[in-house]
Protein backbone atom coordinates (compact mmCIF):
# COMPACT_ATOMS: atom_id res chain seq x y z
CA UNK A 1 0.00 0.00 0.00
CA UNK A 2 1.27 3.47 -0.91
CA UNK A 3 2.00 5.91 1.88
CA UNK A 4 1.06 9.40 0.78
CA UNK A 5 2.58 12.45 2.47
CA UNK A 6 1.14 15.83 3.44
CA UNK A 7 2.96 19.14 3.95
CA UNK A 8 0.94 20.97 6.59
CA UNK A 9 1.36 24.07 8.78
CA UNK A 10 2.04 23.26 12.44
CA UNK A 11 3.04 25.60 15.28
CA UNK A 12 4.51 28.30 12.99
CA UNK A 13 6.53 25.67 11.14
CA UNK A 14 5.84 23.14 8.37
CA UNK A 15 5.36 19.43 9.02
CA UNK A 16 5.63 16.36 6.81
CA UNK A 17 2.92 13.90 7.86
CA UNK A 18 2.33 10.42 6.45
CA UNK A 19 -1.28 9.33 5.76
CA UNK A 20 -2.89 8.09 8.97
CA UNK A 21 -0.12 9.38 11.25
CA UNK A 22 -0.72 11.91 13.99
CA UNK A 23 2.92 12.81 14.54
CA UNK A 24 5.04 14.55 11.94
CA UNK A 25 7.97 12.64 10.52
CA UNK A 26 9.80 15.95 9.88
CA UNK A 27 9.36 19.55 11.04
CA UNK A 28 10.96 22.40 9.06
CA UNK A 29 11.09 26.18 9.09
CA UNK A 30 9.70 26.65 5.57
CA UNK A 31 7.09 25.04 3.35
CA UNK A 32 9.72 24.60 0.64
CA UNK A 33 11.99 22.59 2.97
CA UNK A 34 9.06 20.40 4.04
CA UNK A 35 8.08 19.81 0.41
CA UNK A 36 11.64 18.76 -0.46
CA UNK A 37 11.63 16.20 2.37
CA UNK A 38 8.17 14.93 1.40
CA UNK A 39 9.17 14.75 -2.27
CA UNK A 40 12.18 12.56 -1.43
CA UNK A 41 10.05 10.24 0.72
CA UNK A 42 7.30 10.03 -1.91
CA UNK A 43 9.81 9.34 -4.69
CA UNK A 44 11.24 6.39 -2.78
CA UNK A 45 7.80 4.93 -2.04
CA UNK A 46 6.25 5.91 -5.40
CA UNK A 47 3.45 7.84 -3.73
CA UNK A 48 1.90 11.32 -3.64
CA UNK A 49 2.56 14.61 -1.85
CA UNK A 50 -0.30 16.96 -0.95
CA UNK A 51 0.74 20.52 -0.14
CA UNK A 52 -1.63 22.34 2.19
CA UNK A 53 -1.86 26.12 2.47
CA UNK A 54 -1.83 28.07 5.72
CA UNK A 55 -5.61 27.59 5.91
CA UNK A 56 -5.14 23.80 5.89
CA UNK A 57 -6.75 23.22 2.49
CA UNK A 58 -4.91 21.22 -0.15
CA UNK A 59 -3.60 23.61 -2.78
CA UNK A 60 -1.41 21.32 -4.88
CA UNK A 61 -0.60 17.62 -5.37
CA UNK A 62 2.42 15.90 -6.85
CA UNK A 63 2.50 12.23 -7.79
CA UNK A 64 5.70 10.20 -7.93
CA UNK A 65 4.25 6.78 -8.78
CA UNK A 66 3.55 5.09 -12.03
CA UNK A 67 0.72 7.22 -13.39
CA UNK A 68 -1.45 5.85 -16.16
CA UNK A 69 -1.07 7.59 -19.50
CA UNK A 70 -3.35 8.87 -20.75
CA UNK A 71 -4.92 9.69 -17.38
CA UNK A 72 -8.35 8.28 -16.68
CA UNK A 73 -11.31 10.69 -16.50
Amino acid sequence: MKQNYHVVPRDNKWAVVKDGAQRASHLTETQKEAFEVARDLASKSKSEVSIHGENGKIRKKHSYGKDPYPPKG
